[in-house]
């Protein structure tokens, strides 16, 4: 059963499972997560509701899984965008966000200024408040990235390299 909170935006409170950021951090070696709470924080350097990740300068690497209640995920898409393009100190942004692909912030933020988009293959069982697992997310996710010189061009993926089950335990149907 798929919660109401997961389902309604109820709560912006859903962490990343963390095998599937670790797998992702051999990758890209996040420096940052900007999305995160004490009880769902992926790296020791991190912004909390209470420092509000807007209003901060965002370096090096960023690992972004942001609220997806649909005003704050706009924010924090354009956010990714101003500090790729703004911030000299911020490398890329790794955002997993719902693969949405019939929205305005897909059409008009994402396609065109992300330098790649990744279909992830499945579902993911994000984390609750308490830490444990949801039921599959009623969605679609996708890894976007943000980069700078990405010439006006995306490269859309499916990502079916994240491992299954026997690592993720679960994590990903």
């Amino acid at each position: 059963m798929i919660t109401k909170g997961l389902m309604s935006s109820n709560s912006d409170e859903w962490g990343t499972p963390k095998s599937t950021f670790n797998y992702l951090h051999n990758i890209y070696g996040f420096t940052l997560d900007a999305c995160a709470s004490e009880f769902n924080r992926k790296l020791g350097n991190y912004y909390s509701i209470e420092d509000n990740a807007l209003e901060q300068d965002w370096n090096g690497v960023v690992w972004c899984n942001p609220p997806y209640s649909k005003g704050l995920q706009t924010k924090f898409i354009k956010k990714a965008i101003y500090e790729v393009l703004n911030n000299r100190n911020c490398e890329k942004v790794v955002m997993l966000i719902p693969a949405r692909t019939d929205t305005k912030n897909f059409h008009e933020l994402i396609v065109g200024q992300a330098s790649e988009v990744h279909f992830i293959k499945g579902r993911i069982e994000f984390v609750n408040f308490s830490g444990k697992k949801s039921e599959s997310s009623p969605f679609p996710s996708m890894l976007v990235i943000f980069k700078l010189n990405t010439n006006g061009e995306t490269i859309f993926k499916t990502r079916d390299d994240l491992p299954r089950k026997d690592y993720l335990q679960g994590e990903i149907k």
